[in-house]
């Protein structure tokens, strides 16, 4: 099988691919537009930052796996992919302790002002009197809005600083906080009026787009640390401006609005002209060797397990929720055809198979298929199938209903 490498990747993942009997194609230097020249009689793709379009999906007519070398599967059209019943896989929570190491140090530099310190040594200023006025770390709330694996790290090292944590998220019970040893916010108003540093860790989805407006950074105290290392777009920017000028809110950033897409260009952020303590980074929070390294080694485990096993770990596109409300149990001799005749009975009755699955006992003598239905097998259906003379026994059992 041909594996395409469409993006810069690790050196030693590449050699491990090789390794596993593929025929490994690297080509850091493809595009969205370029790509669908590229993926004729591939049947593993494995992306970074290229874009993965429906055209490249249908030009790859022998794709079966799409990995993305990252925590999501931004950029691949997941739709088109799972029409053509092309899994798709990410990395998630591997550059997790990346982006939390991070944020960590944005919260330690807007409190100690580190970044005035060393722009004021390397001009010959030695202002110490002017900044030795840091409030300190320890015993402060944090909040962190999301609690998925990066903000889970955050909250570990915010702990070790003495931190107490404060955590809101839908999927976060009361119950489920306490376990992790973290305080519960119903909401992120309450979140914010809690928190003397507010992180933000929320993944972009229509819910989540300006989430953290005007009503959540009013309710931090005055000039509280604001964190932001997630996504520009889930923060109201003119309410954020607000309260950097009025509330005296100090703000670290590692994403921001129309970010450039080259690695070194030109860059303005109207955050950085107002009077107020604005430190930030160009996106870099997830760029460390570790991560990298750890992306790397996760991309090579998931293609391991489809070209030995079949299965995609991290998979997203594969339904969890079956429509299958009826499954048969087929006890039969493990002969040639015996599958291919029950199959012909459901086709017969109109039954679409949604799963499938056999397992042979000793000595090769007897199987049993588990098939999943979405319709009840009438009394006419089981009777066909139980006078094959290689079957040996028929149940009909009902699924329970879990959407």
């Amino acid at each position: 099988m041909k594996l395409l490498v469409a993006d810069k990747f690790e050196p030693h993942a590449v050699e491990e691919l090789k390794h596993l009997g593929l025929e490994v194609v690297y080509d850091p230097e493809l595009s969205a537009e370029t790509l669908p020249t590229k993926v004729a009689g591939v049947g593993i793709l494995v992306v970074r930052n290229t874009a993965v379009t429906a055209a490249a999906i249908d030009a790859g007519v022998h794709l079966h796996l799409i990995v993305r070398a990252g925590p999501s599967t931004a950029g691949i059209d997941v739709p088109a992919a799972s029409a053509r019943g092309i899994y798709v896989a990410a990395c998630p929570g591997k550059n997790a302790i990346a982006v939390a190491e991070l944020a960590m140090a944005l919260i330690s530099s807007l409190d100690r002002r580190l970044p005035d310190a060393v722009a004021q040594l390397r001009t010959g200023r030695w202002e110490r009197t002017e900044l030795s006025r840091a409030e300190g770390l320890f015993g402060k709330s944090i909040g962190l809005a999301g609690f998925g694996a990066i903000a889970r790290e955050v909250a570990t090292r915010a702990k070790a600083f003495g931190l107490n944590v404060v955590a809101q998220s839908r999927s976060l019970s009361p119950q489920r906080a306490a376990e992790f040893g973290v305080a519960h916010a119903k909401n992120l108003e309450e979140l914010a009026s809690r928190s003397q540093i507010f992180s933000v860790h929320l993944p972009l989805t229509p819910s989540t787009r300006g989430v953290i407006d005007k009503t959540v950074l009013d309710a931090l105290p005055e000039g509280a640390i604001f964190i932001n290392t997630a996504r520009a777009e889930v923060v109201d920017q003119a309410a954020l401006a607000e309260a950097i000028e009025k509330r005296g809110l100090r703000v670290g950033l590692d994403v921001f609005p129309d970010e450039p897409a080259q690695g070194s260009a030109a860059f303005e952020s109207p955050l950085f002209q107002l009077d107020g303590t604005v430190y930030g980074t160009p996106h870099v929070g997830a760029a460390t060797r570790q991560a990298e390294h750890a992306i790397a080694n996760e991309v090579v485990r998931i293609v391991r397990s489809f070209v030995r096993t079949g299965d995609v770990p991290n998979c997203v596109n594969v339904m969890h929720t079956s429509p299958a409300r009826y499954q048969m149990v087929v006890r039969s001799l493990d002969k040639v055809g015996v599958l291919a005749n029950v199959l012909g009975v459901l086709k017969r009755h109109g039954l679409n198979v949604e799963e499938l699955s056999s397992t042979i006992f000793d000595g090769a003598i007897a199987a049993c298929t588990k098939i999943r239905v979405t319709g009840r097998p009438g009394e006419a259906c089981v009777q066909e199938i139980k006078a094959f003379s290689e079957v040996l026994h028929v149940d009909v059992v009902a699924l329970p209903n879990m959407a």
